[in-house]
């Protein structure tokens, strides 16, 4: 008994493995032709320049604190104590100047994130919909396997129908 059972496994096994059907998908091409992201990046390329316009002013006023500071350090009758002040000065500007560029650079990271978010997800949606409407047993990204068989249909056309995008 256990040998016919085994025997019909291995019989019924090769044949599930041919009805299998596998996709693969372009996900990154996908969301780059979407609407969404082109307003993303518009957003994105807003807010860096506002950030570079802030960091600009920074190092401006850096500048000319330098130079102010370079022309009373070269100045023998100014004090010491008001010499050190102004190298303190400059000190905390200069701290200031690299935590606001490390701040800017996190809260750009976030709004990408918080931007990408909803656009990968209804990537997703789409991919599973082409897949369950088609009957795939899986889908890859393509920009993963080094080798894809002749067996594999690229989805990326279909995902791109579903979501309207040409």
């Amino acid at each position: 008994m256990i040998k016919k059972i085994l025997l019909a496994a291995f019989i019924a096994l090769p044949m599930c493995a041919f009805a299998q059907k596998f996709g693969v998908v372009s996900a990154d091409q996908i969301m780059q032709s979407m609407p969404e992201a082109a307003e993303m990046n518009k957003v994105l390329e807003s807010d860096s320049k506002k950030y570079e316009t802030e960091f600009k002013n920074l190092t401006d006023e850096l500048e000319k604190k330098y130079a102010e500071y370079q022309k009373l350090k070269d100045d023998a009758s100014q004090p010491q104590s008001i010499k050190e002040r102004r190298e303190a000065e400059l000190q905390d500007l200069n701290t200031k100047i690299q935590e606001f560029r490390n701040n800017a650079m996190q809260q750009l990271q976030k709004k990408q994130n918080e931007l990408l978010q909803p656009i990968q997800e209804k990537v997703l949606n789409a991919i599973k919909a082409v897949g369950q409407k088609e009957g795939f047993t899986m889908i890859f990204q393509q920009e993963i396997p080094v080798y894809v068989g002749a067996g594999a249909e690229d989805i990326t056309p279909k995902v791109k129908a579903q979501l309207g995008i040409k």
